[in-house]
Parts: C-alpha cells; structure tokens; sequence
C-alpha cells in the first residue's frame, strides 16, 4: 500500500538539514543532488548514504521524552553498527520539524532494516552525488 499522495507530497518538500562539523548546515532536497558539503563526508564518490529518524513511528505522534529515547537508540544501534552519522532536523512546509540523522556509507539495504525496526514508512536516500529519493518502506 503506497503512502498517500498527500503524504509524499510534504515529504518530497522537506528540507532535510545536515548540522555541518564546522558549522552551519547543508539541505537536501528529494530529486536534488547530494550537497558538496555533504559529498565530502563521504569516503568514496560513490558511497550510499540515508537520512533516518525514530521519532513517530508510522507517523503517529508520541511524547518528546519517549521520542528522544528512540533517537538515542537509533544513534546506539548505529554506533553499534560502527557506523559515522550526523545530527540534522527535518523541516517540513508547514514548519514541522523532527530530529533526524545523516549516515553517510550506509547501504540502502542497512537504512531500510533499521526504519522498519524503529517504524518508519519512508527514508531519503541516495548514492553519492546522485539525487536523493524518497523511498518507501511500505
């Protein structure tokens, strides 16, 4: 069952931000290229990569404590994982936001295991300078 066409929609207009190590951040768009800034966070030119969170599961709202929980897990598992991530925060049209990580080196096929483990119906995704896609989980 595909996300509705409302839902996707918000999405592939969500300004993905990335904090950047020194300073500032870098924003990627559904259909644009990966930014410079985060292309050199990469180790090879054609490296995967994500963009994940753990906040509101199947898109249902759950309180800030209980959803700073999730987060540390998922930062845990990555860590775990040995995997690199970097803070960021989802901002959508209306001004929504929610906490989210970029996981450079990522294989798609990790990214899409772990959003289902935490409950995610969507992760943005890519490979290298390539655009980022919005990819379904449902």
């Amino acid at each position: 069952m595909p996300l509705p066409e409302s839902i996707r929609r918000v999405w592939t207009e969500t300004e993905y931000r990335v904090r950047l190590p020194y300073g500032g951040h870098a924003t990627i768009w559904c259909g644009a290229p990966l930014p410079v800034p985060l292309l050199a966070m990469l180790r090879r030119a054609d490296d995967p990569w994500g963009y994940i969170t753990a906040w509101n599961p199947a898109g249902v709202l759950l309180p800030l404590a209980t959803n700073r929980i999730r987060q540390r897990r998922l930062r845990d598992e990555l860590k775990g994982d040995r995997l690199r991530y970097f803070g960021g925060i989802g901002i959508g049209p209306s001004d929504w936001r929610e906490p989210s990580l970029f996981v450079p080196g990522m294989t798609h096929s990790q990214l899409d295991a772990m959003a289902r483990r935490f409950g995610q119906l969507a992760v943005v995704r890519g490979t290298g300078a390539g655009p980022a896609e919005l990819h379904e989980l449902i």
